[in-house]
């Protein structure tokens, strides 16, 4: 060793050098890390609210799109379609919708906001299958129901407003996912009405 003097300036400079560049990289490091914990733009787009166009659906139509990774149904139902959903709660498991299965505004016979379209999630709440819809021929599964959804995986039913019938696998109605109008020819699924 040398005899020399220290240099405590020179000490005191490398020491504080060596922390600001030890710092910047575990600022390097860390911030790609953690910005790898962000969903990815594939990601975002999946979960992201999705419009439907309902301007051509004719009476009687189910347009199927996806969101989220499910189908998601808008029936445009027949006055014939409507007069029949009264007719048939005796029938029904819940037909006054009384398990959360839609948001607080479907809540009601029709389970939609306007009687004409049903928006619903397009999955079995037994298995997870995906139901036919039978827009006529429904009465040869219920007795005395035209139109409606049938699973038939394992034989669940449902009237056209996805309410499920009695004495079926499917413990509860079809899933009526958040939504809204934007304007008359277009739903948007997946967002409620004045949700940013």
């Amino acid at each position: 060793m040398s005899n020399a003097p220290v240099d405590k300036g020179r000490r005191r400079f490398l020491t504080v050098a060596t922390s600001v560049v030890g710092g910047a990289g575990a600022v390097a490091v860390a911030v790609p890390f953690i910005a790898s914990w962000n969903p990815s733009a594939k990601a975002k787009n999946a979960g992201a609210p999705v419009e439907v166009n309902i301007r051509k659906a004719e009476p009687g139509q189910l347009v199927r799109v996806k969101w989220r990774g499910k189908p998601v149904w808008v029936v445009r139902r027949t006055p014939d379609m409507l007069e029949e959903l009264g007719d048939i709660e005796d029938k029904l498991r819940d037909p006054n919708s009384q398990e959360p299965q839609q948001p607080p505004y479907a809540a009601n016979q029709y389970r939609s906001i306007k009687e004409e379209f049903f928006v619903a999630v397009g999955i079995c709440t037994h298995l997870g299958c995906s139901p036919s819809y039978l827009a006529s021929g429904m009465g040869e599964h219920v007795e005395g129901v035209e139109s409606g959804f049938f699973c038939p995986c394992h034989g669940s039913k449902f009237d056209v407003a996805g309410r499920v019938f009695q004495g079926v696998p499917a413990p509860l109605n079809l899933v009526v996912p958040p939504h809204y109008f934007i304007d008359d020819n277009t739903i948007l699924v997946g967002e409620d009405k004045g949700q940013a």
